[in-house]
């Protein structure tokens, strides 16, 4: 009888500390109200976001409620429903009835959670800045210990007024959103619409602003904050809320586009050569989205008219995919770029494989006389 006595003091203590590790994480994911037809009429948040954060979540075996500022049916933006990520949440029941149904922030109790994540989507910028219940719940997480606050892209649109007595809470803290470049090249819908510029609105509250190269993974962790710079940026910044929550991210294999956003950084960043891009591509060509990878030489040209390296870089973006993805626009814009950079015989091979292919063909021509 003493030794089953003994036996039970010994290990009751040992069965309490294992189901105390064992209790779930619990994280909030909160999203617009503001859509309406599928951002037609009104922007809403971003799905390509929601579910690659959600799927990071629901493997890591983190317990997942979603809100929004007014609760019930939420509308994305138009997405792609053929994305890996957007086809797996599409088949899960659970998932959609959470955004069938989502809590308001109102009826939210934020000592239930152990972080909030904040999706992002341009419909971000029109209500939850000043949702009063979402303020109280991050205001109420930046005073729990332990506590994560994290976001997207124009998630952080929610900061923006909370207030941890007369200072923003973001004050000294460094963190990341959507930034001005990226508006000017990709917001052009809406931009003019918004209450305020993000970036420029963060660092009037004192916020320490990072960002990487437009459209390419940046994460930021600060304190208790944890932020993701675009939509690129959405896995890396879920994982990393998974960590800071001190749980170990599970493996998984990269989805495409986020696999040729790491590619283009690395190029970007030299850590990485052209030859092994070129190598790489040419390899694994099925792993990678190469529209994804000549698009981003595109914007990048147009964003560096008056950098010529940084123009450079985008000119081998684009020709990176040429040999795998062709386009005769693409391609004319590259003549362009290499009769302003006066590298004519460039421009002058691509302008005369365009008129052998009768692309574009007209401009094309008219091209080749100004550069005879």
């Amino acid at each position: 009888m003493k030794k089953i006595i003994l036996s039970i003091v010994f290990i009751l203590p040992v069965m309490l500390f294992s189901q105390t590790n064992d209790v779930k994480k619990k994280v909030l994911m909160v999203v617009s109200s503001y859509g309406k037809d599928m951002g037609a009429a009104r922007p809403g948040y971003e799905f390509d976001e929601l579910s690659q954060a959600y799927l990071i979540f629901k493997n890591n075996n983190v317990s997942i409620d979603v809100a929004s500022p007014k609760g019930g049916k939420v509308e994305a933006d138009k997405y792609n429903k053929d994305k890996p990520y957007n086809k797996i949440l599409l088949e899960d029941k659970y998932a959609l009835s959470l955004l069938e149904n989502t809590m308001a922030t109102a009826e939210i109790n934020a000592e239930d959670y152990d972080a909030i994540y904040i999706v992002g989507g341009k419909g971000a910028m029109f209500d939850l800045p000043y949702d009063p219940s979402l303020q109280d719940i991050i205001s109420n997480l930046y005073n729990k210990e332990g506590a994560i606050i994290s976001s997207v892209c124009h998630g952080p649109a929610a900061f923006v007024n909370v207030k941890n007595g007369d200072d923003y809470i973001i004050k000294d803290v460094e963190l990341t959103s959507f930034c001005n470049i990226e508006e000017e090249l990709f917001g052009k819908k809406w931009v003019k619409e918004f209450p305020f510029s993000l970036e420029t609105k963060l660092e009037s509250r004192g916020a320490i602003f990072k960002q990487t190269d437009f459209m390419l993974s940046k994460v930021v962790v600060s304190g208790k904050f944890v932020t993701g710079q675009n939509p690129f940026s959405t896995t890396r910044s879920a994982e990393a809320v998974v960590s800071s929550l001190g749980l170990t991210p599970v493996k998984r294999e990269l989805y495409n586009d986020e696999r040729s956003a790491y590619l283009m950084q690395d190029l970007l960043d030299k850590t990485r050569t052209i030859e092994w891009a070129e190598a790489e591509l040419a390899k694994n060509k099925a792993k990678y989205d190469m529209p994804l990878i000549a698009a981003y030489g595109y914007y990048k040209i147009l964003a560096s008219t008056e950098n010529n390296e940084e123009l450079l870089k985008g000119v081998e973006l684009v020709e990176l995919t040429s040999p795998h993805f062709f386009n005769e626009n693409l391609q004319l814009l590259l003549a362009k770029t290499y009769i302003s950079l006066n590298r004519k015989e460039k421009a002058r091979s691509i302008l005369n494989d365009l008129t052998a292919k009768n692309l574009l063909k007209e401009q094309a021509e008219e091209l080749l006389k100004s550069i005879s």
